[in-house]
C-alpha cells in the first residue's frame, strides 16, 4: 500500500504533504498563481513532500482550483514522483463516469501517482452548485453520495455486473486497455480517499475500509471526534488492513516570527470576507496590516488564526508534531495561506529543512 503509506523522512514523525489552493493574491493573474502551483509542486518534490493535492471550489475568485483534474494534468508534466491528487473532487457535482474519465486519464498520463480524493460538499455557494449541477435539488447530491460513490467504483474497476444498465460502458481510458495484442489489465488505478470535515464521509470511509483525510485546517473543532469515530468504525479491506488517516493543516513559516504572523493576517482577512459574503482575491500585507477590524470581526479573525501553526522553521516543526501527537494524524497535509507565491514556497523549504528532510536534484 505505497501507494496509500507514505515513509517519513529525516525527523518527520509522519508524511509530510502538500495541499495547494492556488490562491490568487491581490494583483496578480490566475495564470501566475497556475505557474506559483507549478513551482510549490516542484519544490514539494524536490523535498520530499509525499503527495500534491488541489481541492476543487468554484466562484471564488482568490482560488484558481475549479478544474482539479486539468491542473493534476499539468502537474504531471512538471513532476516526476511526487504522488498528485485531489483534496478534493466534490462528487455530487459530477457525473461519476465523467470523473473515472478524467482520473482514468491523469492514472494513464502519471502511472502510480495519482490519487483520487472525494467530497461531498459543493467547494460553493447554493446558487453556483445549482449551475454546476442543472438542478435545484441540492440536498439529493449530498444524501446520494453513497450511491455516487459506489457507481464511481464501478466504473474505475469496470466491474458492473451483468445485467446492470451501465454494463456495457466503459470508463476509457480504464483499468482495461485495448491493445495491439489485445486488451491488458492496467497495473493501477486511483486509489480512492473520503474526504470531510464532519462525521459522515469519517463513518463512511471506516464502513468502506478507505483512507480518510479531514479538514482540520477549517473545521479543527471536529478532527478528534471525526478520527476517533473513523478509528472506532473501521472494517479492514483489500484497500486497507488497518485505519489511514490524513489531516489537512494550515502552517506557515517565515525566518521571522513577526513576518509569519503578518503574512498570515492576508490569509484570514481573505477567509473573513468569504464567510461574510465578499469573495474576492487574497489582499496584500500591508492590506491586512491596514483593516480596521471591528469586534466580531476580531473574534473570527483571532479563533481562525488559533489553528494555524505559524512562526520560525522550529516553531512550525514543533507545532506540528504537537498536533501530531494530540491527532495521531498518520500524514500531515500542509497548506501554506498567504498573499504571496514566493513566501508559500520557501515556507515548504522552511518546514523540510527544519525537519532534516534531505533536498534533491
Amino acid at each position: 500500500m505505497d501507494e496509500i503509506r507514505g515513509e517519513a523522512q529525516g525527523t518527520a514523525p509522519v508524511p509530510l504533504s502538500v495541499l495547494d489552493l492556488v490562491t490568487v493574491g491581490a494583483g496578480h493573474s490566475a495564470g501566475e498563481a497556475l505557474a506559483t502551483g507549478v513551482e510549490i509542486a516542484k519544490t514539494a518534490e524536490r523535498h520530499g513532500y509525499h503527495r500534491y493535492w488541489v481541492a476543487e471550489h468554484h466562484s471564488m475568485p482568490g482560488i484558481a482550483s475549479s478544474s482539479p483534474a486539468v491542473i493534476l494534468a499539468h502537474m504531471a508534466a512538471h513532476t516526476d514522483r511526487i504522488r498528485l491528487g485531489s483534496g478534493g473532487v466534490m462528487l455530487p457535482n459530477h457525473a461519476p463516469l465523467v470523473i473515472a474519465e478524467q482520473f482514468g486519464t491523469l492514472e494513464a498520463l502519471a502511472p502510480g501517482r495519482v490519487d483520487l480524493g472525494l467530497g461531498r460538499a459543493p467547494g460553493t455557494d447554493g446558487a453556483t452548485a445549482a449551475a454546476l449541477r442543472r438542478t435545484e435539488r441540492l440536498h439529493e447530491g449530498a444524501d446520494d453520495f453513497p450511491q455516487q460513490l459506489a457507481e464511481l467504483t464501478r466504473f474505475l474497476d469496470d466491474d458492473f455486473p451483468d445485467g446492470h444498465a451501465y454494463r456495457r460502458i466503459h470508463a476509457v481510458p480504464g483499468p482495461v486497455q485495448a491493445t495491439s495484442a489485445g486488451a491488458v489489465q492496467s497495473p493501477h488505478r486511483p486509489p480512492l480517499w473520503l474526504l470531510g470535515s464532519s462525521g459522515f464521509s469519517a463513518q463512511l470511509a471506516a464502513m468502506l475500509g478507505l483512507p480518510f483525510a479531514f479538514a482540520h485546517h477549517f473545521s479543527a473543532q471536529n478532527t478528534i471526534p471525526a478520527l476517533d469515530l473513523y478509528r472506532e468504525n473501521f472494517r479492514p479491506s483489500a484497500v486497507l488492513s488497518e485505519p489511514y488517516a490524513l489531516i489537512g493543516v494550515a502552517a506557515l513559516a517565515t525566518e521571522d516570527e513577526k513576518e509569519a504572523r503578518r503574512q498570515v493576517m492576508t490569509g484570514a482577512l481573505s477567509m473573513l470576507r468569504l464567510r461574510t459574503g465578499r469573495p474576492g482575491l487574497v489582499p496584500t500585507p500591508e492590506e491586512a496590516e491596514a483593516y480596521e477590524f471591528g469586534p466580531m470581526e476580531e473574534d473570527f479573525v483571532n479563533g481562525w488564526l488559533s489553528n494555524i501553526v505559524h512562526g520560525t522553521p522550529d516553531a512550525v516543526r514543533e507545532g506540528l508534531n504537537d498536533l501530531q501527537k494530540r491527532t495521531g494524524a498518520d500524514e500531515l497535509m500542509i497548506t501554506a495561506n498567504a498573499h504571496g507565491g514566493d513566501i508559500r514556497k520557501r515556507s515548504y523549504e522552511l518546514i523540510a529543512e527544519s525537519y532534516g528532510i534531505p533536498a534533491t536534484a
